[in-house]
């Protein structure tokens, strides 16, 4: 399922990352570091964010981060609310920023079997209107460029293909037929329309599980997903009760009629 990839497999040409990724992986606990986001994915603009994934074993100390002396802010192991996704920092170097994350190799190595099983679990986290699976630290070791130390290059497990798909679409069929009951009857759009981006983000992770598509994040998951008529939808809302139901139907027909 996995392939290794070791130091120097990925040649950086890039005296700064060089820099930074050497002195992340002299702290104490850290075991890899790697790069992320769309720098790895070859996407990036000139001014986009440096994400760096920090993977430590045992007992991790930010303390030790913050002893770099980089302008920023250093969280907690816990502080992004726990999870597989425990925590971070955001610096400022050179005039560049990157964000560093946390991740606890002892967790990602359990959800890299887990997901091998088909088995995942849901968890919330700011800034996500989906929420994440657990398997998303296992999608950053299939996209994400290792600079030092050695990581599992995994592939999409055929097991989490065939569980993942009907665990996101109930979750949006759930999420949709609450908002038909709590929210359209009382003209409350907002609360509608934050249903339906949850419910096209749940389904657009349906949809990329049952092709084998690893997702990262949310913010093209929709495109990926050919979902983005959600936005005609939403754009069209009105706080009366007969629009919102429509836009509750149609928003099951454009779902529910995408599947994979």
């Amino acid at each position: 399922m996995t392939d290794d990839m070791p130091i120097g497999d990925i040649p950086t040409g890039d005296a700064f990352l060089d820099r930074i990724a050497d002195r992340l992986a002299a702290l104490p606990a850290v075991r890899a570091v790697a790069l992320g986001g769309s720098r790895a994915r070859g996407t990036g603009a000139p001014d986009s964010d440096w994400d760096l994934g920090l993977y430590y074993r045992g007992a991790f100390d930010p303390d030790d981060l913050r002893a770099l002396g980089w302008d920023g802010e250093v969280s907690d192991i816990g502080g992004w609310g726990g999870g597989v996704f425990n925590g971070g920092a955001w610096f400022t170097v050179d005039g560049r920023r990157v964000d560093v994350h946390y991740r606890d190799l002892d967790v990602v190595e359990h959800e890299l079997a887990e997901c091998g099983q088909g088995r995942f679990h849901w968890e919330p986290l700011m800034f996500h209107l989906a929420g994440i699976p657990s398997y998303l630290v296992v999608a950053e070791l299939a996209h994400n460029e290792v600079l030092r130390g050695t990581l599992p290059r995994p592939g999409f497990p055929r097991a989490l293909r065939e569980t993942a798909p009907p665990v996101w679409r109930d979750r949006a069929a759930a999420t949709l037929r609450y908002a038909r009951a709590a929210y359209a009857d009382r003209g409350q759009a907002t609360e509608v329309a934050g249903a339906l981006a949850a419910a096209a983000l749940q389904t657009a992770h349906a949809v990329l599980a049952a092709r084998g598509e690893w997702a990262t994040n949310e913010k093209r998951l929709l495109r990926q997903a050919g979902l983005r008529g959600i936005d005609a939808i939403v754009t069209s809302l009105r706080p009366e009760p007969e629009a919102l139901e429509r836009a509750i139907a149609e928003t099951e027909r454009l779902l529910f009629g995408n599947a994979a």
